[in-house]
This record gives C-alpha cells, structure tokens and sequence, in this order.
C-alpha cells in the first residue's frame, strides 16, 4: 500500500492533475490484483466510484476563437470598453505597447433551464447548454500560443511530461488489439505548435504516445498495405521477415535491457500487422449514409476536413481507440478565407 500512495502523492504533487485522474484506475486496478481489499478502498481520493467513460473525443482548436466571444460572457468588459491598460499590466509576448480594452463585439443571450450565456455566433448550440457541462475554471500561466498547448495538454508549460492521452493509455490501458489505443488527427494544414510534442508520452514508456494519422491522404496509414509493384511481399514473406525481425529484437534486447524505444517500435509492428486486418474498415467513411455525411460537413469546402476527421474519430472510439484527439490549425498564421 505504501508504493501505491507514494505513486499518487508524487504526481499529484506534481502538478499533473492529469496524471492524477487517469493513474486512479491503475492504481485500482494493481489493488485488485494483490487482492488488498483495504488498498482498493484507498486507492484514489478522487475516484469515488467506477468510471462510467471509457472513450474520448478531444477537439483541440489551437490559436481559435476567444473563449470571451463564445461561451464566457464578460460584462466587465462592456464597462471598461476602450480603456487603455497600464504600463504594469502589458501582456506577455506583445512586442509593442497594448491597445485598449474592446468588449465582444457579438450579442450575448442566457439559454436553457441553467441559464447558461452564449453568444450569438452559436444559435445552434445554444439550444443544447442544458446538456453540455462547461468548465469555467481553468487558468493558465502564459497566453503564448506554445507554452499554452503544453499546458493545455500536460498541464505544464515546458516540454518533456506526458500528455492527457498517454496518461489515459498507460493507465487505462487499451480495448482493443488491433487499433492504437491513443491516435492523433492533424490539421491538413500542418501539425500545431509544438509539433507532435503535443502528442508525447513523455517520461512514461513510449509506447503510450500518439499515433498521428493523416486521414486527408490516398492512405491514411502510410505503407500499412504493401504496394502491387512488389510481387515479392506476399504472406509467406511477410512471415519470414517476421521471424527474422524476431530474432533481431530479441538479440537487441538482450544488449539494451529497458529500452522503451525499443518495445515501443516491436509493439508498433505487432500492432500493424493486425491493422492491415482492422484498419481499412475502420477508416472506411463511404459506409456511412449520405445524411450522416452532410450533417459532419462532409463535402462542403470550408467543413470537409475537420468534419471528415471528427466522424473518423467517431468510428474510431466505437471500435475500441481509447483518446482520439482532432486538431483544427497548424502553427502559426494560416489564411482560413482561401
């Protein structure tokens, strides 16, 4: 019990809420496995009963719109509109003096039975806030766009800690064999700030970082099929070099012990192999009806790619992918109008 509280109290003293909230279950989870009743009871301060979510969807909109003109109404603004800050008060990364304080320029109305404020650029989800949970309490140390997408998926503004994703594999471990349990889907545009340090396992073992696929490419898995140009790749082949690869891993392994690299790159062929099987169904969205792909934006021009990943994110948790995460905007300055 003692290795198991030690566990918890580093990293919840860590800083990493995260972390906290996906090793709960682990923690439960190892509990249950030495049979220590006392220890299950004690396990997390915060699980209170067992987790009914076992899939996420995460839709990271990096650098989108402010938060002040969407769902968080601010009514001091209004009253403070067109003054000036002072010189104590410049925001960091401003590299000339701030301009003045400016209110939403967008109608703010209160909706539902909760009487949540939203503003009038989401007519449609105003009509739904009785059944969405906003949280209003979230504060960051920096409103630069790099540091803030660490924090936003690690909780800490430097590289090098592991993000919500790879917290949720490792300690949740994975519901399927033949899909990643962690996947990434990109902007077409680009990967966002930070590049796939977004999407990093950090210190725990790489096995548990993001799988990023490109769901706008001909193969949204690169080489997963081999091409009909080499006549020589058939399954037999394929069996032997698996049998010779074997022997390589085995051999380096015995040379580099712990290397978690190196399991991370055996368990990603493993892995391949049974998504040649799963994977082409998976991603195949010519099997969905010609409504569920208008109402996903499918084949408008200014939806098709952020709604072509958000219903790929969709089958992907419904066939057993524990964290996908859809990005919308690469680094930096993009022009959205062309």
């Amino acid at each position: 019990m003692d290795n198991l509280s030690n566990r918890r109290q580093l990293l919840m003293q860590s800083g990493g809420g995260f972390a906290a909230v996906a090793l709960a279950q682990l923690l439960e989870r190892d509990a249950l496995g030495k049979g220590n009743e006392s220890a299950i009871s004690n396990a997390s301060p915060i699980q209170h009963h067992p987790a009914k979510v076992k899939r996420v969807i995460q839709l990271f909109m990096t650098g989108g719109a402010s938060p002040m003109d969407l769902f968080d109404y601010k009514p001091e603004l209004e009253r403070l509109h067109g003054q000036m800050l002072g010189p104590k008060e410049k925001p960091e990364g401003f590299t000339a003096p701030a301009g003045a304080l400016m209110k939403s320029p967008f109608k703010f109305a209160q909706h539902g039975e909760s009487e949540r404020w939203v503003s009038e650029l989401f007519p449609e989800q105003a009509k739904l806030v009785d059944e969405m949970a906003f949280l209003m309490a979230m504060t960051t140390k920096t409103n630069v766009h790099g540091p803030g997408t660490y924090m936003m998926n690690s909780g800490f503004l430097l590289p090098g800690f592991p993000c919500m994703g790879a917290w949720i594999s490792y300690a949740l471990g994975n519901l399927t064999d033949n899909l990643p349990t962690f996947v990434v889907l990109p902007d077409a545009r680009g990967l966002p700030y930070n590049q796939q340090g977004c999407f990093t396992a950090g210190f725990l073992p790489t096995v548990h970082e993001g799988v990023v696929l490109q769901a706008t490419d001909n193969a949204t898995i690169p080489d997963l099929m081999p091409s009909s140009r080499y006549t020589f790749a058939s399954k037999e082949s394929d069996h032997d070099g698996q049998a010779l690869l074997r022997l390589l891993n085995e051999q380096h392994s015995q040379k580099h012990p712990g290397d978690s690299r190196f399991e991370a790159r055996i368990a990603s062929y493993e892995l391949a192999a049974k998504m040649q099987l799963s994977a082409p169904e998976a991603f195949d969205l010519s099997r969905e009806t010609g409504g569920t792909l208008q109402e996903y934006g499918i084949g408008a021009a200014s939806t098709d790619d952020f709604g072509r990943r958000c219903l790929l994110a969709r089958r992907l948790v419904e066939r057993g992918v524990r964290f996908v995460q859809v990005w919308s905007g690469p680094q930096g300055a993009v022009n959205n109008l062309g």
